[in-house]
């Protein structure tokens, strides 16, 4: 049975590089996962602590119920201003205080111009919420730019091969967990 996996773009573009990223990895996951892709947090209110726990907004439930039933979670965002951009940010505030990304299987790609400095934030904060990933289910990717053509194909063949090497990484983690789960 293909597992269920949401795709969350963290670009504010509507035409961006790590949006056309979630549809190759979609279509190189095919065989194995679903992917649903949520492409604009903008949609998501700004956070509100007092908001978290009692008289949280409809569209923050919704996407909490779908972070929480889903196999697995892949994030694929750019760097703004050396950090992730607060779109993303906000999306994770909303759900620090629940337990729904708690050891959720999740990929981690950070497509940017440089992108250093955001995808260890990236991966500091999943760290910190209890995700599940590994150095082989991340992947930072300089010079997006350059790699990724208008209409959204890879144009280098190392990028092709990291994005298969990735997929598979992601793949194998979800069946790892799901397989220690029913031990």
């Amino acid at each position: 049975m293909k597992k269920s996996v949401i795709g969350i773009c963290g670009s504010a573009s509507s035409n961006s590089a790590n949006l056309s990223l979630l549809k190759i990895i979609a279509e190189l996951g095919q065989p194995y996962f679903e992917l649903e892709i949520i492409d604009d947090l903008t949609q998501l209110p700004h956070f509100k602590t007092e908001l978290t726990d009692k008289n949280t907004p409809e569209k923050i439930v919704e996407f909490r119920n779908k972070i929480e039933k889903a196999d697995g979670i892949i994030i694929c965002t750019p760097e703004y201003v050396f950090s992730i951009p607060s779109g993303l940010k906000n999306m994770v505030e909303w759900c620090v205080s629940t337990t729904v990304f708690s050891d959720k299987p999740v990929g981690l790609i950070t497509a940017s111009a440089s992108g250093l400095k955001g995808h260890e934030e990236l991966k500091l904060i999943m760290e910190t919420i209890q995700t599940n990933f590994t150095e082989e289910t991340t992947l930072l990717i300089q010079g997006i730019k350059g790699k990724i053509d208008e209409e959204g194909k890879t144009l280098d063949a190392k990028t092709k091969n990291e994005l298969k090497k990735f997929t598979q990484s992601f793949k194998d983690i979800i069946k790892k967990t799901f397989d220690n789960s029913k031990v």
